[in-house]
């Protein structure tokens, strides 16, 4: 059982494709350390000519500032990626963990500033970037599908959502895709949706398929997280959770030496082959680290080493949630 990674993958019923790894940019608004404007720019230029052709940002990333980076990244190479932006946080007058929005009239107005932003006519995949309890998920994605008829998005779809959420929404209007997290150490809820997605014919774009750096071979000689790292307000990375999933990648990467790859392209070529709907969009701010991740397109999997990838990672084998407890009260919702 070898993997398609190189063919295009169709996102849903829409008339979008893509290759299975695209480019997160969130990392470009300082949200793992500096970044430098210049640098991320000339990163995006370097992923577009390596063959990233997708590319995913959000109104939440810098509150603008990502979508401007991109704005000011993609002339002369607009058409040669599938844009990706999301739309629904707001930032907390209190200083606390982010608000939602999800009201038809704000769907229309933040649509119409990230265009702006991001110089473009048109989104080629427009998110829901957290659900909004207090909307029925019906109307914000019916105001989302006029934006379609409009002619401002090409393709809709929402993020963390469970399967009774994706089917009323899909009900509402057809989306594309769902993204939310999944990797080898988060796997249980993304399961539960794909089952819905499949049923759907919706597409998962997995954020994260990395572990946030924990399946990489960046902390595989650390037994303690250092207390100024930027991951380590991730609870998996946090004290005894740290020590119990670093044992994880560990194992991982044994695997990764037998194959004749690094641990990061076992894990995104793992991911990729649990299904030809699956894409993922890995964020660097690194040349290497984006070649490597691309180089899982060249990994290829046998049915017995999925097993057994999957069979050391167990579903639920990770400490720690994937976010703070403020964070999880928006996911899977």
């Amino acid at each position: 059982m070898s993997n398609s990674n190189t063919a295009k993958r169709k996102l849903g019923g829409s008339d979008l494709e893509m290759t299975a790894i695209g480019l997160g940019c969130m990392s470009f608004s300082g949200v793992y350390g500096a970044s430098d404007d210049d640098a991320a720019v000339d990163l995006i230029h370097y992923a577009i000519d390596s063959g990233v052709d997708a590319l995913d940002s959000s109104d939440m990333y810098g509150w603008g500032h990502n979508e401007d980076l991109l704005g000011r990244a993609l002339p002369g190479r607009r058409d040669k990626v599938t844009l990706i932006t999301k739309f629904g946080q707001v930032k907390n007058p209190d200083g606390g963990g982010n608000l939602v929005d999800g009201r038809p009239e704000y769907v229309a107005s933040c649509c119409e500033a990230s265009l702006k932003r991001l110089n473009t006519d048109v989104i080629d995949l427009y998110f829901q970037h957290r659900i909004d309890p207090k909307v029925p998920i019906e109307e914000t994605v019916g105001a989302m599908g006029r934006l379609v008829e409009q002619g401002k998005v090409r393709a809709i779809g929402i993020c963390e959502g469970k399967p009774e959420t994706i089917r009323k929404a899909h009900g509402a209007h057809p989306l594309a895709t769902v993204q939310s997290e999944y990797s080898l150490l988060y796997r249980e809820q993304a399961e539960e949706a794909l089952v819905a997605m499949r049923e759907l014919g919706i597409s998962y774009m997995a954020y994260a398929p990395l572990g946030r750096g924990l399946l990489t071979s960046e902390f595989l000689s650390l037994d303690t997280m250092p207390e100024d790292d930027p991951h380590y307000r991730h609870p998996r990375y946090a004290g005894e959770n740290f020590a119990h999933n670093i044992e994880l990648a560990r194992r991982v990467a044994e695997i990764a030496a037998e194959k004749g790859c690094t641990p990061a392209q076992l894990c995104i070529a793992w991911l990729l082959a649990q299904g030809d709907d699956i894409v993922t969009i890995p964020g660097t701010k690194r040349q290497e680290r984006l070649d490597e991740n691309m180089g899982a397109l060249g990994v290829s999997l046998s049915a017995d080493d999925l097993a057994r990838i999957s069979d050391t990672v167990p579903a639920g084998a990770a400490a720690g949630t994937r976010y703070p407890a403020g964070g999880m009260k928006g996911v899977h919702i």
